[in-house]
């Protein structure tokens, strides 16, 4: 059920029993919650992680042991396509740089 959804299953209960569904289904709720934060948490430390490698790879390419490298648009702009087709949004060549 979406937070948004309004819908109550109604039963034959006594108001004991009514409370009781209640703890239980603010319980439930409660928890569901925490996983889904935990889940977009943790997707977005990995997100982060794999941008910042995927910036010390290209550094890596490019400088190939230079101490510092003139940026190839080109292998940006290829690599950018490449990706996008493959994975989609996000990998923009500005997103790149």
């Amino acid at each position: 059920m979406k937070k948004s959804d309004s819908r109550i299953v109604k039963t034959k209960m006594s108001g004991d029993d009514n409370q009781n569904i209640g703890a239980l289904l603010e319980r439930v709720r409660d928890l569901v919650q925490a996983a889904r934060k935990s889940a977009a948490n943790t997707i977005n430390s990995l997100q982060v992680i794999t941008n910042f490698e995927i910036g010390r790879m290209v550094v890596e390419h490019e400088q190939q042991g230079v101490q510092r490298a003139v940026y190839g648009k080109l292998v940006l702009k290829t690599l950018s396509e490449q990706l996008t087709a493959e994975f989609g949004r996000g990998f923009s060549k500005s997103n790149l740089e």
